[in-house]
């Protein structure tokens, strides 16, 4: 992961960009290219462009992890913090094998 880190860090950097990246405009940014992920999947094509969709989740995942630079989470962390939160709202017993949301167990 820090190597990872690093070298989104060095391309951002050698560019000039951290001006640019606001937590306003990431989160804009994140949300734009998860609609360009899920174009992918409009119409129910059944025809995955799958190099096409990893382009997009490494751009989804990037702005993630800038985001997680700007406000110094570690994504490890915050992941397992996360997961820990969410083993608790879904236990195995009430929530196997259903997509309901935590409140409607």
């Amino acid at each position: 992961m820090k190597e990872i880190m690093q070298t989104i860090i060095r391309f951002r950097d050698e560019r000039n960009w951290k001006q640019f990246h606001t937590p306003d405009n990431l989160a804009k940014s994140i949300v734009l290219e998860a609609a360009e992920l899920l174009e992918n999947f409009q119409w129910n094509n059944h025809q995955e462009d799958v190099d096409n969709i990893k382009e997009e989740l490494a751009d989804v995942m990037t702005y993630c992890l800038l985001m997680c630079d700007h406000y110094g989470f570690d994504p490890k962390t915050i992941i397992k913090e996360k997961m820990s939160k969410n083993e608790k709202k879904y236990p195995v017993n009430k929530a196997y094998g259903k997509s309901d949301k935590y409140t409607s167990f």
